[in-house]
């Protein structure tokens, strides 16, 4: 409903109030101030001062991937917004619902070289879903609904509104959409009941069944369903490293995750089986290796994703089926429940019966110590201090690929990590949009001492919001994805990959007033773990473990090679 004339600046925040955002993540500058005055005279929403705009984003993510609703950061214009592109590309490989809003020179200015002016629409074009430049107030409110719908319908992602600080100065009556209809956007949600009819019949015929998830399992909502199928069919099932806690790993039929860095017998099974159902998953590089070796087996494939382009994008497939993950999932089990035939049995039991002798060689085993500390053990220590219940984050390298191996994650939105972009220093600020989203929950970001120097600033933040997160820094000396690539494929010469003159980190984060402990015997993980989700429950606890610097992630899969050329050790 229309009103008295309203300034853009309010007409922003007013937006926001009424998508029932919580928390919009940013950092002030000169293009974005009349926006911040207007945040100030408001309750509504709570805004949260990061120390730097790639971490506003990165939070913003993380509440997103946590939540499920659409996270929202606010940036000045110029190096406000190429600081955020790192956070928006990371977003946008994985799927993730942002708005984020960028301030802009006046309109007047645009093309001219203004102080702090980027062209943040055409730098930001190649990783969002959308973008936005509004230079007319009138248009700035039925944007920004455009914005929030854009960004948490089909295949999320991030949508970004410019915003020249004329726009937020200038004065219009202000109406919110009650809803949007794009005549150029309409996601598919039902799947074409043809295609279910036919994967059913397939799954049906299945000698060597498997079952393939991935990140839009757990964007689409769709755990529940996966976990009916599975359990109906009796299946084998499998994740990719973003679809972790889609389906709950502790339950016999996963396989744990596959890929480079997946399981042995996850692996054999995704090349081996007869009939691959795909959901929500892409069969990128680092899930099935040289798309070349992956076609040796003869298989039939059903791909259920809400992108068209992701299908037979890298593998051509069978039966594709564009839809909702979760809607098709639920007329699959329809369908299977209302009929007669099931799997065949004696097939099932031999398929399981190899299965478990790939899964006898064990291949998450790795060489215990009672004088240096294991990186594998500290996360299986913490999964067993806490239960399995907590948010783990995780920033990018060796670390990250342990966690997800041996935290064997039971739901769904539990795990936060950057899985398509791979990019370091979002452990901490993902943490922070975690515990802002849940407040009493268990938090832990899981790092290197490269990553967590990255944005090793958000301490201040977390100081200021009082967060209590507990950052688990596996500390072996080294970039250390970096220095398992050069020892295995560049003979040893570890360039630059050596992490000389690190900080006292214990120092560190007792300068930020918070508790610092370092970590340098086995005996002591556990111990130390305990008292930080106990003693220091309330406090952020930077647990610095000092690990053995040669330690590799197995199994792995060499670039280039196929699921079967597993490196076990």
């Amino acid at each position: 409903m229309a009103d008295t004339e309203t300034t853009g600046a309010e007409i922003v925040v007013r937006c926001l109030q009424a998508e029932g955002v919580e928390f919009v993540f940013g950092y002030p500058g000169g293009a974005v101030l009349n926006i911040y005055d207007e945040i100030y005279k408001q309750d509504r929403f709570k805004h949260v001062l990061v120390r730097h705009e790639q971490a506003a984003v990165h939070a913003a993510d993380a509440y997103a991937r946590a939540t499920g609703r659409v996270g929202v950061a606010l940036v000045t214009s110029g190096p406000g917004a190429t600081n955020a592109i790192t956070g928006i590309a990371t977003a946008y490989m994985d799927s993730i619902p942002l708005v984020v809003l960028t301030g802009q020179v006046p309109t007047a200015a645009i093309g001219m070289d203004a102080f702090q002016e980027v062209d943040t629409v055409g730098i930001s074009r190649p990783c969002v879903k959308h973008n936005f430049l509004v230079k007319d107030v009138r248009e700035l409110a039925s944007t920004i609904k455009k914005a929030f719908y854009i960004a948490a319908t089909g295949r999320p992602g991030p949508v970004v509104v410019d915003i020249p600080k004329d726009v937020t100065q200038h004065s219009c009556p202000f109406e919110y959409p009650a809803e949007i209809r794009l005549r150029s956007y309409n996601p598919t949600f039902k799947g074409h009941a043809g295609q279910i009819k036919r994967a059913v019949q397939m799954l049906l015929e299945a000698k060597r069944p498997m079952i393939y998830t991935g990140g839009g399992v757990v964007q689409g909502d769709a755990a529940e369903q996966v976990t009916e199928l599975t359990r109906l069919l009796g299946y084998p099932v499998t994740s990719t490293l973003m679809g972790l806690g889609g389906y709950p790993a502790p339950d016999p039929l996963f396989l744990g995750m596959l890929g480079m860095h997946g399981t042995f017998e996850a692996n054999m099974a995704m090349q081996h089986c007869d009939v691959l159902l795909a959901v929500g998953a892409r069969f990128d590089d680092r899930v099935i290796g040289n798309p070349k070796h992956f076609a040796k087996e003869a298989r039939r494939i059903i791909h259920i994703d809400v992108d068209p382009s992701s299908i037979s994008k890298r593998v051509k497939v069978d039966v594709p089926i564009v839809g909702d993950v979760a809607h098709v999932l639920e007329e699959i089990i329809r369908q299977l429940k209302a009929g007669s035939d099931r799997p065949d049995q004696a097939a099932l039991k031999a398929w399981w019966a190899q299965i478990e002798l790939w899964r006898s060689q064990d291949c998450l085993k790795y060489d215990r110590s009672a004088e240096v500390i294991k990186p594998q053990y500290v996360i299986e220590k913490l999964y067993e201090v806490t239960g399995g219940e907590a948010y783990v984050t995780s920033d990018v390298g060796q670390h990250q690929m342990w966690a997800a191996q041996y935290y064997p994650f039971k739901k769904p939105r539990r795990w936060i990590n950057s899985g398509g972009l791979g990019t370091m220093g979002v452990g901490l600020p993902y943490a922070m949009g975690v515990q802002l989203a849940f407040p009493d929950a268990m938090v832990a970001c899981v790092t290197g001492e490269g990553s967590i120097q990255m944005n090793i600033q958000e301490l201040s933040t977390c100081q200021q919001e009082n967060l209590p997160i507990k950052i688990i820094l596996l500390n072996n000396r080294y970039l250390g994805m970096v220095r398992q690539w050069q020892e295995f494929f560049y003979e040893e010469r570890y360039a630059e990959s050596y992490v000389d003159a690190l900080p006292d980190f214990v120092k560190l984060a007792e300068a930020y007033g918070h508790v610092g402990m370092t970590i340098e015997k086995p005996a002591d993980v556990e111990p130390a773990l305990r008292d930080a989700f106990g003693k220091y429950k309330d406090r952020l606890v930077f647990l610095n473990f000092v690990t053995d610097p040669r330690e590799n992630v197995y199994p792995m899969i060499p670039a280039g090679k196929g699921l079967s050329e597993m490196i076990l050790v």
